[in-house]
């Protein structure tokens, strides 16, 4: 009698790092076949409980809960259209996407390497954006995984992503204290003096013809204004035409990097709102795109592991004008860049 009925009910131990996550959440993680009316359906009927106590499906778990999950919700009595309606998620051409772009994975977090001309998060007229992608894939990580900064639109490079929310909480905080160190490749306009610098200048956003722009802030306007801090320093160059640069921010503010390289002189190649989209004669073969790369990070890991060390690879317009101006990025596969 025993037996049989364990082949009916499984028990399922909520983890730590699910705590706090929905009932209904949990199901379309654990057994993502099941519409939001079937569970309810084994919710009246009390076939799915918790702790052995009838629950809401909006129910937060805590960790070392157990679910009580009748045989029945593994194999649900909807239609088959019904239930791929339901899980249809991110199309395979956008998960195809999401895969190639891995650079480093394990049970908390992800590092992508963004390509170029993909917006990060939605808005207004924005319907393809990586964070979309990425909640339709809940069966393939296990949670909805959680952006923890973000990258403009046309920067490519590293860009860090949380597996599950007590992830995101703790990666959260390291960025907001500032253990983060960001290394990012960029082409600017010229060769500035001195070579190594600092770009210290508080930002505020300014409405334009060409829509939100960050400016050094003006007197008055300390209010509003966002501290912000760039470490600079000339890897190469070709003449004095234009430099291959490390960009190191110490604060992560919206646009900072393009922002401080304009404020003194050396906006980033391709950068039309940032006067960096003219190009000049010795560089008029550059393919008219955002030279800007975010490289490197160093973080600590959120479960206390080995810190994250992550490098990406140049995106291929970046490769060519290197191949262009003679510069090889090659030389810092094995170092810091």
């Amino acid at each position: 009698m025993n037996d049989r009925v364990s082949e009916r009910v499984e028990t399922i131990e909520v983890s730590e790092r699910e705590a706090g996550m929905r009932l209904d959440r949990w199901f379309r993680v654990h057994f993502p076949e099941i519409t939001h009316g079937y569970l309810q359906k084994l919710l009246r009927s009390g076939q799915v409980r918790v702790d052995a106590r009838r629950v809401e499906a909006n129910a937060r778990l805590e960790t070392g809960a157990k679910v009580r999950v009748p045989k029945a919700a593994r194999t649900p009595k909807e239609s088959a259209a019904g239930a791929k309606a339901e899980v249809k998620g991110t199309p395979e051409a956008d998960r195809a996407l999401i895969e190639s772009m891995i650079l480093f994975e394990d049970d908390d977090v992800l590092v992508l390497n963004k390509p170029f001309g993909i917006a990060v998060q939605g808005g207004t007229g924005t319907r393809r954006h990586i964070d979309g992608m990425l909640a339709g894939m809940v069966d393939r990580f296990g949670d909805r995984p959680r952006l923890v900064h973000r990258l403009d639109r046309d920067t490519t490079g590293i860009l860090l992503v949380a597996k599950h929310r007590q992830a995101a909480a703790k990666l959260g905080r390291t960025f907001q204290t500032r253990s983060a160190a960001k290394t990012y490749w960029a082409l600017i306009k010229g060769v500035p003096k001195p070579p190594q610098g600092k770009v210290e200048a508080a930002l505020v956003k300014a409405s334009g013809p060409d829509g939100d722009r960050i400016r050094k802030a003006r007197p008055g306007e300390q209010k509003e204004a966002m501290h912000a801090t760039t470490h600079y320093s000339v890897i190469d160059r070709a003449a004095h035409k234009v430099s291959w640069v490390s960009l190191k921010p110490v604060t992560g503010r919206q646009h900072q990097l393009r922002a401080h390289m304009e404020m003194i002189g050396h906006p980033i190649v391709g950068d039309g709102k940032y006067n960096g989209g003219e190009t000049e004669p010795v560089i008029e073969n550059i393919e008219a795109k955002l030279h800007l790369h975010a490289r490197r990070l160093i973080i600590p890991h959120p479960a206390g592991k080995a810190k994250i060390d992550v490098s990406a690879p140049l995106p291929e317009h970046m490769l060519a004008t290197w191949d262009l101006l003679g510069f090889d990025p090659r030389r810092f596969d094995s170092d810091d860049g």
